[in-house]
């Protein structure tokens, strides 16, 4: 499978870019662009990735995103199976820092809009009563046209770079340091985790994947994530258990051999390490 990592999302007849997404599953491609982006969940569940960031997202999920930031919403495995009641739908807009001239927000009176848009370097994930204005301003926008929905975009801007309710979502210093000319190995090591992070995984047999010695993996991999391969696939494993926890179908035990451990115990350890918390305690926090 060939995914560009470089995506294009720029149109031809309109500065600002804003599309619905209806379909079986979202863009499993792991990728980035040059554009701003603000994006709602609105049906769908499964894993996000951004930057160096892992967590699961489900309809609500609200984020603005700067350039260049590699990201993915990678759906369930069940999305994948043509399962005609499971579907997704968001909206996404997309815009460049030029898009109303090369200079207009180095002008002193948006410095608390280029504050916003330096801030969404990281990303910025929205919750509580400013995230269902997000998801609210974005539906209108899908058919506002012309000045009007351009003013409407920048009062929307306006509101983020002075509320509250958004917090940051890679870590501090991330830089982005994929190369497009990359693509195809980083696609392969992804969607690998992503489809087996149940079952056990061997170093050896990813590093085979992409092509390399295990130690050259290691380094290549860390150099890019900002984190080692193993913290990578725990992360996906601790985030589908939190994801399980809160379903209250399962028992600890269960979740974590669902999840690709190997013990309770090494799932405990890893489940506090990343969250902060006993799977016990996380689920008690939720009921």
């Amino acid at each position: 499978m060939k995914a560009p990592i470089h995506k294009n999302v720029e149109s031809q007849v309109r500065s600002v870019t804003i599309h619905e997404l209806q379909e079986s599953h979202f863009d499993p491609n792991w990728h980035f662009h040059p554009h701003y982006q603000l994006f709602t969940v609105l049906e769908g569940t499964g894993k996000r990735l951004i930057g160096d960031s892992i967590q699961t997202f489900e309809p609500g999920d609200t984020v603005f995103l700067g350039p260049d930031i590699p990201h993915l919403w990678r759906s369930d495995p069940a999305y994948f199976d043509g399962s005609p009641e499971l579907f997704t739908h968001g909206v996404v807009l997309y815009f460049q820092e030029d898009f109303l001239g090369k200079d207009f927000f180095e002008k002193p009176e948006m410095l608390h809009l280029k504050q916003l848009l330096i801030d969404s370097k990281r990303g910025i994930a929205y919750k509580g009563v400013m995230r269902d204005h997000i998801r609210e301003e974005l539906l209108e926008l899908r058919n506002a046209e012309g000045f009007l929905g351009i003013l409407r975009l920048l009062t929307l801007l306006d509101k983020l770079a002075h509320g509250t309710g958004g917090s940051p979502i890679a870590s501090y210093g991330y830089v982005n340091t994929y190369k497009v000319s990359e693509t195809e190995r980083m696609q392969k090591v992804h969607n690998y985790v992503l489809q087996h992070f149940a079952q056990e995984i061997r170093l050896g047999d990813v590093a085979s994947l992409a092509g390399m010695s295990e130690a050259a993996f290691c380094r290549y991999f860390k150099a890019r994530a900002n984190k080692t391969f193993i913290d990578f696939v725990n992360e996906i494993r601790v985030g589908h258990a939190c994801k399980l926890l809160l379903e209250d179908q399962w028992t600890i035990a269960q979740i974590a051999y669902d999840s690709g451990f190997d013990s309770l115990s090494n799932f405990n350890r890893n489940f506090k390490r990343y969250i902060g918390h006993t799977p016990r305690e996380y689920k008690g926090n939720y009921e």
